[in-house]
């Protein structure tokens, strides 16, 4: 089943997500969901740190990447204090936002966050499977390029969790993902992400999409019916189950 749903505002679509993700969780108990950081999926989160009565205990977030630095010629995960760095993110703008407010026994542990490992990166995969696969992936898309996690223009559909050369594209989207990079030779070149088939593994999966600068990202995606390599967020269109959730914002922005 694929859609697009359309609505007006950032934190509609939010509650929207929240509402299907919530009700999955509610019928799975253990659950894996696959998570990016950045601006995209913030209205999702503080959606769902809103329905405090959900019991989270069993859910595993399952990040995508994480930036890399060179360290002694090898290939490292950034300070996890950096403003940029994923780890971080899901400390803070994930995990403190859906646990705070919520009782202890209903809040996620900790040790329920994951992240791919640079020392082995085919682990991750290893480890999603093990624990049953991801329920749900929550997805974003670059604005110019439409890289999804760190997936570059021309990643292969089978590919996996590895490390790769971040596109200049990416880069100068995560400027104004972390404005606090004082230029483009601040945004790291490297970094471990999650594969197009590790995406298009999950059960489910939902793609957000708001703000007129994603226009461009709107169109390409509603008018995807296959994965497209030169669009790697096309994959939500691999998945058996996937929805498309975009604003108003970003549909009138809408240009090819």
């Amino acid at each position: 089943m694929r859609a697009i749903r359309i609505f007006e505002t950032p934190e509609a679509l939010g509650e929207a997500v929240a509402a299907d993700i919530a009700t999955r969780i509610a019928r799975c108990g253990r659950f894996l969901l696959g998570c990016p950081g950045g601006r995209s999926p913030q209205p999702v989160y503080a959606a769902l740190a809103r329905r405090s009565e959900l019991d989270l205990s069993g859910v595993m977030i399952v990040m995508m990447d994480d930036y890399l630095t060179v360290a002694d010629g090898v290939l490292t995960n950034v300070d996890a204090a950096a403003h940029y760095s994923c780890r971080r993110f899901a400390r803070e703008d994930i995990l403190a936002v859906l646990n705070t407010g919520r009782p202890v026994a209903r809040q996620i542990p900790g040790v329920n966050v994951w992240f791919p490992d640079p020392a082995d990166p085919g682990a991750y995969d290893k480890r999603i499977a093990a624990a049953g696969g991801i329920d749900y992936f929550l997805l974003a898309s670059g604005a110019s390029d439409g890289h999804v996690a760190f997936n570059p223009v021309g990643s292969a559909a089978q590919s996996l969790t590895r490390i790769v050369d971040l596109a200049e594209a990416t880069r100068r989207d995560n400027l104004k993902t972390f404005p606090q990079f004082a230029n483009l030779d601040d945004v790291p070149r490297h970094g471990v992400t999650v594969g197009i088939a590790t995406i298009a593994a999950a059960r489910a999966a939902g793609m957000v999409v708001w703000g007129a600068g994603k226009g461009l990202a709107f169109a390409r995606l509603s008018g995807a019916t296959q994965y497209d390599p030169t669009w790697p967020a096309t994959i939500w269109a691999a998945c058996p189950d996937a929805t498309i959730y975009a604003d108003r914002a970003a549909i009138e922005g809408a240009t090819i």
